[in-house]
C-alpha cells in the first residue's frame, strides 16, 4: 500500500479544482463494450454481461457465477458470461422507497455448505411500518432450479418506524486470519429519524456485530450493558450503503451525509461517529450542522466530500489486474455517476481518480480474475465487468 502525508479530513467546494470532473466517456448505446476515461487520464474497458431491473448488489461464488439481488424481491442466479436464472424463494419483501431486497453475500465456507447470507426489507403491519431483517439461507438445487431452504432469521432492526429510507442493511464477514474472522458485521441506517443513532436502546443508526448464527459476542464493544445495545459495534451512523475489510483487516464503511458531507471511515470498535450532531454536510432545509471540528471527541471522518457522492457499494481491491490499485477504495457514486477510486492510508484517505459514463453506479465488487464488476443503478441497469486496456 502507498504511504503518504495528507490532513486527518480532506474537505473540498464546488470552485475546487481537484473535485471537479470532466470525464470523458466513449459510451455508445449501441454497443455492448465501451471504454471509459477517468478524469486523470486513465482508461478503461467495459464489456456489458447482463441486464437487471433495480438491482442492488451481488457477490460472486466459488465457481465464479454471482448472485444478484433486485430490489423487487428477485434473486438472480448469473453465470460469467451472462446466463441468469431467478432462484426460487418464499422471503415476503416490503418493496418501495429505498426499501427490498438489499443485500447478499456468501459464506466463507460456502463450497461446503451452499449457504448464503440476505438482507430486506420487511413490514409486520401491512406497510405502515418497516424495517431491514437480516437472514441466512441454504442454496439449494442446479443451474437452472435454484432454490433457498433453511431460511432462518439473525437480525432485524428495532423498533420498525414509518417511512421507506435509510435502511442500509449492508454486510461483510470478517476476513480469515484476522481478529474479525467468524463476525457478520451488519450496517443499520437511522431510519431518517435523525436521533436513534445516539440512542442506546434502538439498534438503528449503528453497525451491528454478531457471531454468523445471529448471538451477540460477548466481547461486543457495549456487552456490559444491558438491551440491545449488545449488538453495536459502533454508533452515530446515518446511512451507510458500503462496507469492506482492507488488506490489514480493517474495517471501512461510507455513509451518506444530508445535504453534502458523505463519508468513509475506518470503523473502530466502541467509537461514536457523531451523527446527527456534527456532519461535514448541512441539513436539505439549508441549516447548519456543527463541523466535526467542533467535536473532537467524536469520530472524524477519514475522508468527507461537499458536494456529495452519493455513495454505494464498496470494495477494498486487493487483486493483481488493475497495477497500482492494491489496497485502493473503490466506491459507487449515484450523484457522481462514477466509480470513485480512493487511496487508504491509516485513519484517513483520499480521492485520487472518477471513472464516469453518465450513469449512477449502484454496487461494485471485485472479480476472481481481479477484474472489477459494477452494477448500475434503477430500470434496466447493466451488469459491467471493467478491466484494463490494453
Amino acid at each position: 500500500m502507498n504511504r503518504f502525508a495528507m490532513p486527518a479530513r480532506l474537505k473540498c467546494n464546488m470552485l475546487a479544482a481537484t473535485c471537479a470532473v470532466t470525464i470523458a466517456s466513449l459510451y455508445s448505446s449501441q454497443t455492448l463494450a465501451f471504454d471509459i476515461q477517468g478524469n486523470q487520464g486513465t482508461r478503461l474497458s467495459a464489456e456489458e454481461i447482463a441486464s437487471f431491473d433495480e438491482p442492488w448488489a451481488m457477490t460472486f461464488l466459488p465457481d465464479d457465477t454471482m448472485l444478484v439481488t433486485e430490489k423487487s424481491g428477485n434473486l438472480v442466479h448469473v453465470t460469467a458470461d451472462g446466463a441468469k436464472t431467478t432462484v426460487g424463494h418464499d422471503i415476503e419483501v416490503a418493496y418501495g422507497g429505498q426499501g427490498g431486497l438489499g443485500d447478499v453475500i456468501a459464506d466463507p465456507d460456502f463450497a461446503e455448505n451452499r449457504r448464503i447470507y440476505l438482507s430486506y426489507v420487511q413490514s409486520l403491519d401491512g406497510g405502515k411500518t418497516r424495517g431491514a431483517r437480516v437472514v441466512s439461507a441454504i442454496l439449494e438445487g442446479g443451474r437452472d432450479t435454484l432454490e433457498l431452504t433453511d431460511v432462518t432469521e439473525l437480525w432485524n432492526q428495532q423498533p420498525h418506524v414509518t417511512g421507506k429510507g435509510h435502511f442500509s442493511h449492508r454486510m461483510a464477514i470478517g476476513p480469515r486470519d484476522t481478529p474479525h474472522e467468524g463476525y457478520l458485521f451488519i450496517t443499520s441506517g437511522e431510519r431518517q429519524k435523525k436521533t436513534p443513532a445516539q440512542d442506546m436502546s434502538v439498534n438503528l443508526g449503528k453497525i451491528i456485530r454478531l457471531n454468523l448464527d445471529g448471538s451477540t459476542p460477548d466481547d461486543n464493544p457495549y456487552a456490559d450493558q444491558s438491551g440491545i445495545a449488545g449488538q453495536f459495534y459502533s454508533i452515530g451512523h446515518r446511512n451507510l450503503l458500503g462496507i469492506d475489510f482492507d488488506t490489514d483487516g480493517n474495517l471501512w464503511t461510507h455513509e451518506m451525509g444530508p445535504e453534502h458531507g458523505d463519508e468513509l471511515n475506518r470503523v473502530v470498535a466502541g467509537q461514536n461517529y457523531g451523527w446527527p450532531v456534527v456532519s461535514d454536510g448541512d441539513e436539505y432545509s439549508g441549516a447548519a450542522i456543527a463541523n466535526h471540528d467542533t467535536r473532537p471527541d467524536l469520530h472524524t471522518p477519514g475522508l468527507s466530500w461537499v458536494p456529495s457522492i452519493g455513495p454505494a457499494g464498496l470494495v477494498i481491491y486487493d487483486g493483481a489486474r488493475f497495477a497500482g490499485w492494491q489496497n485502493n477504495g473503490l466506491i459507487g457514486g449515484l450523484v457522481a455517476k462514477a466509480v470513485v477510486r480512493v487511496e487508504l492510508d491509516g485513519d484517513t484517505a483520499r480521492e485520487v481518480e472518477r471513472y464516469g459514463w453518465d450513469r449512477r453506479i449502484r454496487e461494485i465488487e471485485q472479480g476472481p480474475d481481479g477484474a472489477v464488476w459494477v452494477l448500475e443503478d434503477k430500470r434496466d441497469a447493466r451488469l459491467l465487468k471493467l478491466t484494463p486496456t490494453g
